[in-house]
């Protein structure tokens, strides 16, 4: 509780130290030299937009959308402000007006997105941060004004910030008095207590995106760039814009990797998308500085741009109509560049850029309103799902399994669905090539290089998170190649001296595709033919580099390749969405007993989910076999009063005699029938070690009949001894709790080491057992202390195995015992 506390006054000196630079920054405008030179200025706002953003991150990952959401904006905006300024200071901005036509489609932005969070914060009753975000958005507004217009001083900007500093004053003194006085004293306004509560509770109502409305605001802003020059409001297009745009497109994948950790696919694909559109437009605003000619575009990729757009537009709608309508603006967005030959430049585009902007700002207050509020705007959400609830063909996915983890759990969405996007894209921007004599002549390396080489390795980055090792491998490999291919041919690397040496790289990199064609035989049909097909794509880079490619060769792969990614695309987004396989992936072709071969379903269930236990306990009491974490290393178990169970578990291991099978119980009281057979400081040392790490070998008796094991008895322990325990685990005492006393063994064939991840059951025993538990990563590397207690009685303990817990520590409970 305390470190969220600290962290939600963690961004309040970043904020109060912008605000004084920029408050001193127009106080002394007027002055023949400024105070604060414009580079330091933007270094020190570009440091504290840093700050600010991590703040954002943090608390966003907690649900405080509002503070997030204000916290992304004014980091993005001082982020671009920062550039704009170094800019200046660098003398790049030297022209008449050059200043004002960078910085004025930002101001603009963010006055009015500033401006709805503040309208939202006063709805919700967020009076401070409402107060702040008004504060800047005036500023900014009075800052446009001054621009245009020598009536306005910049004394109003500098007032509007010096109150963002008073009040940001005042909410760090209410903190401060809180901490101080142990939450006895609260300054009004400054009590998150209430505002945590509520955010929980909206919280536990279903999974939501706070991040989308930082995503919407970055739309914003790139569409601003573009709008105001067909407005008028700005006279030309030039590079001190860029700094705006390729802002918005760094955060805007951010946005998308965060929308994959709020488990919303369709979401982040989109913010990848846009994010492609963002670092063009700024490409092409730099394009002139090397090249006196417009740039061209490559139309193929345009086009198959806009399908893939309708597509993502056409199954967010099934979650959100309004939503699915605001995407089939970006539709228009591509068909427009695609009809203009000088894109980002053409009357056509921009005015779609306009129409972006408005409807971002009405989706901004709609997806910030809904975060915070109780009562809704209506946006049509279920309405689809409610008439394909009729459907017998066509079952929207939900629940428990809507992201169910490839191995284990995962903080992530898949991000295949962008993976096999991103495949599409670069496929198809090749299909134009570049002039020989003008090798930059094109804006096909941002197509190629950020579409299929960063948006690509972010697939994979996500794909490895989930456990998906091969797939993920196939991404980033594939996104390198295409970094690396789209830099050196379009970059004009390409030549007689370096040709060989290119062609080396590509032979290399085929051998590394070849054996992953080769794994893909083992996985499905549908990666088998995408991996091979990138095999006609590698051939194509070797010819074209020792220049021995035959006409129309490139193209046919490329379209190949392509058509085979949209296939794959479809099919992700289809099984992500609906139940069942509706454009199936295909089995291996190459079948494999056991694991690999899928021959065995073992389930997954995160164990931080009590619906999961239960489903474990159930496993159980029908005769299953489970893998478990514990407080130590994984285990393997099966319940007591079920024997084949027991020896269904022994046989999958092929248990050796001298480890053999233990028995675990969740307190003495699943032994209080049989008590009387224990010697009474047996008893009490088992009250005294447990629950610990701590594993006690005692006499064979009775009291095992008590347990119901009958005739699989033979296989826990020895004929003389039992080793039992309690383990210090909530999540296994519950599930004793549920079933009764469990027979225990390692998770791991006889001879190997402990399992300490639960990839690693799966991996060593996923074709033997039923399902397994999933905690990630053990607490702990070394398995419990085996202690020999058959001679407890005459004071004296031995020790078959020492693990985390010393001899000493165990001898000073028995000393303690047997002191009067």
């Amino acid at each position: 509780g305390q470190s969220l506390q600290a962290l939600s006054f963690f961004p309040l000196p970043w904020s109060h130290t912008g605000s004084l630079l920029l408050a001193v920054h127009f106080y002394g405008l007027p002055r023949a030299a400024p105070l604060i030179p414009s580079t330091a200025l933007g270094v020190l706002l570009l440091i504290l937009s840093s700050l600010l953003a991590y703040a954002g991150i943090r608390r966003s990952l907690r649900n405080a959308s509002l503070f997030s959401s204000l916290c992304l904006t004014m980091s993005v905006f001082w982020c671009g402000y920062g550039v704009v300024f170094i800019l200046g200071g660098q003398g790049v901005l030297n022209d008449t007006g050059d200043f004002r036509n960078a910085l004025v489609p930002g101001l603009v932005t963010f006055t009015l997105a500033l401006l709805i969070i503040a309208v939202v914060g006063f709805l919700c009753r967020e009076v401070i941060l409402a107060m702040i975000a008004s504060a800047v958005s005036l500023a900014s507004a009075h800052e446009v004004a001054t621009h245009y217009s020598t009536a306005f001083g910049s004394s109003a900007v500098a007032c509007n910030y010096m109150i963002v500093c008073l009040v940001g004053g005042y909410f760090a003194l209410g903190r401060i008095l809180y901490f101080l006085t142990k939450e006895k004293i609260a300054l009004p306004g400054t009590d998150l207590a209430k505002t945590k509560t509520h955010e929980q509770m909206q919280s536990t109502r279903g999974s939501m995106n706070h991040f989308a409305v930082s995503g919407l605001i970055l739309n914003m802003l790139s569409a601003s760039v573009f709008g105001c020059r067909l407005l008028g409001v700005t006279g030309k297009l030039f590079i001190g814009q860029v700094p705006w745009l390729w802002a918005a497109g760094i955060y805007q994948i951010g946005i998308c990797i965060l929308s994959y950790r709020a488990m919303d696919v369709l979401m982040a694909t989109f913010f990848g998308f846009t994010s492609i559109l963002k670092f063009a437009g700024g490409y092409c605003l730099l394009y002139p500085i090397w090249q006196p000619e417009e740039p061209s575009f490559p139309t193929p990729f345009l086009v198959v741009f806009s399908i893939l757009f309708a597509v993502l537009a056409l199954f967010l709608t099934l979650k959100s109509p309004v939503d699915g309508l605001y995407l089939l603006f970006y539709v228009a967005y591509c068909i427009a560049l695609a009809c203009r030959p000088k894109g980002f430049f053409e009357g056509g585009p921009q005015g779609v850029d306009v129409a972006i902007f408005v409807a971002s700002a009405l989706m901004t207050l709609i997806h910030l309103y809904n975060v915070k509020a109780s009562a809704k705007i209506p946006t049509g959400k279920g309405a689809v799902k409610a008439l394909l609830a009729r459907s017998s063909f066509l079952k929207i996915r939900e629940g428990a399994d809507l992201h169910a983890p490839y191995l284990g759990y995962s903080k992530y969405a898949d991000a295949e669905v962008l993976g096999y996007a991103c495949s599409v894209l670069a496929s198809f921007a090749i299909t134009m090539t570049g002039d020989p004599q003008a090798p930059l002549a094109t804006v096909v390396i941002p197509w190629v290089v950020v579409a299929g080489g960063i948006l690509k390795l972010l697939g994979g980055s996500v794909a490895f998170a989930r456990g998906k090792t091969l797939e993920s491998s196939v991404f980033i490999l594939y996104a390198v190649m295409w970094i690396i291919w789209g830099l050196t041919r379009y970059g004009g690397l390409y030549g007689t001296t370096r040709s060989f040496h290119a062609a080396v790289g590509i032979i290399a990199f085929m051998l590394f595709n070849g054996f992953i064609v080769f794994c893909t035989l083992f996985l499905n049909i549908a990666w088998f033919f995408y991996s091979l097909a990138f095999l006609l794509i590698a051939v194509s880079f070797l010819l074209d580099a020792i220049h021995a490619l035959p006409a129309g060769y490139d193209i046919a792969a490329t379209l190949i390749f392509g058509l085979v990614s949209f296939y794959c695309f479809l099919s992700a987004l289809f099984n992500s969405i609906f139940e069942g396989s509706c454009l199936p992936m295909g089995r291996p072709i190459v079948q494999l007993s056991g694991v690999g071969g899928g021959m065995t379903k073992c389930l997954h269930l995160p164990a931080r989910k009590a619906s999961s236990v239960k489903r474990i306990a159930d496993i159980l009491k029908n005769g299953g076999t489970c893998g478990i974490p514990t407080d130590t290393v994984y285990v393997l178990v099966a319940a007591c009063n079920r024997p084949d169970a027991v020896e269904k578990a022994h046989q999958s291991k092929r248990q050796a005699q001298d480890r053999p099978m233990s028995l675990w119980i969740s307190s003495l009281k699943q032994l209080e029938p049989a008590k009387h057979l224990f010697t009474p400081l047996l008893w009490d040392f088992m009250e005294a070690a447990w629950p610990s790490p701590i594993s006690l070998v005692v006499p064979r008796g009775e009291w095992v009949d008590f347990l119901g094991m009958k005739d699989s008895a033979k296989y826990v322990g020895t004929p003389q001894s039992i080793a039992i325990r309690i383990p210090d685990c909530s999540v296994t005492t519950h599930l004793i709790d549920l079933v009764g006393p469990i027979v225990v063994t390692s998770a791991n064939p006889t001879g190997e080491a402990d399992t300490t991840h639960h990839n690693q059951v799966y991996a060593k025993l996923g074709d033997k057992v039923d399902a397994v538990l999933c905690d990630g990563p053990s607490p702990e590397n070394i398995a419990s202390t085996v202690v020999d207690c058959t001679k407890i009685d005459s004071g004296n303990i031995g020790f078959f195995r020492v693990g985390i817990i010393p001899k000493s520590q165990v001898k000073l409970i028995l000393i303690l015992l047997l002191l009067p």
